[in-house]
Order: C-alpha cells, then structure tokens, then sequence
C-alpha cells in the first residue's frame, strides 16, 4: 500500500514540476506536452492527485503516522524530482522498474 501511494505522490510532483516555468522541461512524451501547456488544469490535476495519495494513506493508518509519512514522501520525491529529471533520468520504465521493486520487498519482507 505504501508502494502504491508513493508512486502516486511521485506522479503528481511529477505533473506540479511540469507546470513550473523555471524548470528545464523536455516533451519525451504527449502527456507532458499536455501538462506544460496547460498548467492550471495541470496543477489542480497533481493537488487532486496528492489530496487522493493522502486520503489512502491516511485510510491505511493512523492520521498523525499518515502525515509524518506523507511529509517524508514528499520532501524525498521532491528531491528526487528536482535533481533527476533535467538529467532525463526519469522515464516510464525507471519508475515502473523501482514500483515493482518497491511492491516486491514490500510482499516479501
């Protein structure tokens, strides 16, 4: 459950970061094309998005853990984000690789 909230909190500061102006921004793919030139549907896209990772993960525990938890998420994807994306490092198979590895050590473990 945490894999999956994680992922979801990553997609949308994924879509908060490709709305930023600053940013270097590439077009890899129709969806992020889609988000730059849109930014306020886009930005409303990624809170809705974060509001839903935290209503599951409070849902899943208890509100002060959910929150503590979400707070950590969020400054370690951000991170993450921010220093990873204008080197291209970010695509569809990077994160679909590091989801199944997280949902496999989180079943197993």
């Amino acid at each position: 459950m945490i894999s999956i909230v994680s992922l979801t909190a990553f997609l949308a500061f994924y879509i908060l970061y490709n709305t930023s102006k600053r940013a270097i921004l590439t077009n890899d793919l129709q969806i992020e094309s889609w988000i730059q030139e849109h930014p306020k549907p886009s930005r409303l896209l990624g809170l809705g998005i974060l509001a839903i990772a935290y209503s599951i993960l409070i849902a899943h525990k208890a509100l002060g853990a959910s929150t503590l938890i979400f707070l950590i998420q969020i400054m370690t994807i951000g991170s993450l984000v921010v220093i990873l994306a204008p080197l291209k490092i970010i695509n569809y198979k990077w994160i679909l690789g590091m989801l199944f590895l997280a949902v496999f050590f989180e079943i197993y473990s």
